[in-house]
């Protein structure tokens, strides 16, 4: 089957969950200790975490998670045009300024727009319209975090050109087996990569961020890790998407957070912070101990809620980012897809998740 064009997968205007990567040119270790010059790269790192965390302030995007490695990063986004429809035309515009703002301060940073600044936007149906699209499409926010680590990089080592692969892949997630899968896959790539031996070890993840802000670790229960990633964002994760989607007490429209770090207080997985965290340990250790062990039996039931079996969980972990195109899904989801935009998905025979090619 042909490759889908990426403008037939995204739509801005409908919320969906997508896996994207993005790989530094030739794989060079550019945000990394590159073996083979003996130059650190690391604090790149830390520039991609932080306009991941100022793009979450601005978009109507979720980030659900995300990690940076030496060459290239994975995240896992949630678009919210629901969300942006809920902002006023002042709020579209001041929110665009702060992208891509029309003046800035001596140090370079964006100056407060003014006045004049927002008409421009506001008096402009058409030129509104489109902002407010453009705040809720992920290849946007993918543009914005790309092209400014790219512009930064070069003008730290004094050259032009790519730094970037390309343009971005991506993956539409199509329900919760996929989503916990690819989630589990994101957060355990440096174990994958044998840069950390677990996920507490794991810099530059979202696991890594919400163990960190965890009170007490262990002592914490269900609850109490529930309300603290929705009402007490922790200073670490506070821009990312809560883990557990509680539908019983979780607002089912628009529900944007007023601490103002990221688009929504919805969780994504239908498991709790904890029994993620612990699920995404056990699954560390099967994959860097090179031995399998049976998973524990209270671990059992949470695959067994979004339908995966429990022995083929880490060789669905482990083997994700190959095994996946361009979307991911159980065969009813992908049936479903397929029907709506008028296509036929092939099956991979064996595959918990239905590959679609």
């Amino acid at each position: 089957m042909a490759r889908l064009a990426r403008r037939e997968m995204i739509d801005p205007s409908e919320i969906q969950i997508c896996h994207t990567i993005s790989r530094c040119v030739r794989r060079a270790f550019l945000c990394g200790d590159d073996p083979h010059s003996g130059e650190s790269y690391e604090h790149r790192r830390q520039w991609i975490r932080d306009r991941l965390e100022f793009l979450a302030s601005i978009f109507g995007i979720d980030c659900l998670t995300y990690a940076i490695m030496s060459n290239h990063i994975h995240l896992v986004l949630r678009s919210r045009p629901d969300i942006v429809a809920t902002w006023s035309d002042e709020e579209v515009a001041r929110r665009w300024l702060r992208l891509f703002p029309m003046r800035r301060e001596r140090d370079g940073a964006p100056a407060e727009p003014a006045d004049a600044d927002i008409a421009t936007i506001v008096n402009q149906a058409d030129v509104l319209a489109e902002r407010r699209r453009r705040l809720s499409d992920i290849s946007w926010w993918m543009r914005c975090t790309t092209e400014h680590i790219a512009r930064r990089a070069n003008r730290e080592d004094r050259c032009t050109g790519h730094f970037w692969e390309g343009r971005y892949k991506c993956q539409l997630l199509l329900d919760e087996a996929s989503l916990l899968a690819c989630a589990a896959y994101v957060d355990l790539n440096p174990v994958r990569a044998a840069m950390a031996e677990t996920p507490e070890e794991s810099l530059y993840t979202g696991a890594k961020d919400r163990i960190d802000d965890q009170p007490g670790k262990k002592k914490a229960g269900r609850k109490k890790m529930h309300d603290c990633e929705r009402n007490r964002p922790g200073p670490k994760s506070g821009w990312l998407s809560p883990v557990e989607a509680n539908e019983s007490s979780d607002p089912t429209g628009p529900d944007a957070c007023n601490r103002g770090r990221r688009a929504s207080r919805k969780g994504f997985l239908p498991i709790s912070l904890c029994e993620y965290l612990e699920l995404l340990d056990w699954t560390g250790r099967q994959i860097r101990g090179d031995k399998r062990g049976s998973i524990p039996g209270h671990l059992s039931p949470i695959l067994q809620r979004v339908g995966l079996d429990a022995p083929d969980w880490c060789d669905l972990v482990k083997k994700f980012g190959r095994t996946f195109k361009r979307v991911a899904g159980t065969t009813e989801h992908l049936a479903e897809e397929a029907s709506r935009r008028g296509q036929r998905w092939m099956q991979s025979p064996g595959n918990p998740l239905t590959v679609a090619s």
